[in-house]
């Protein structure tokens, strides 16, 4: 199918998920990629706690957490 076609498809409210791969999509930038850090015992328990207390996993909250400070970062330059 030629892109004006598909435009034309999606401006008119018509769906178009039929007419794509969803198996090779992917979002940029959003792909995951696994680490492994070391924290002290006491920083584990004040996180398990945060996350309890906050109805998240520990992983959850190690992300949500570290974003906000990546996001404040590049803010500030």
């Amino acid at each position: 199918m030629k892109a004006k076609t598909l435009d034309k498809k999606f401006e008119n409210g018509e769906s178009i998920l039929d007419d794509l791969d969803l198996s090779k999509s992917r979002r940029p930038n959003q792909e995951q990629k696994r680490v492994n850090v070391d924290f002290p015992t006491w920083m584990i328990e004040s996180l398990d706690r945060e996350a309890k207390h906050l109805g998240v996993t520990r992983q959850s909250i190690i992300k949500v957490w570290l974003a906000e400070r990546l996001e404040k970062i590049a803010s500030n330059k």
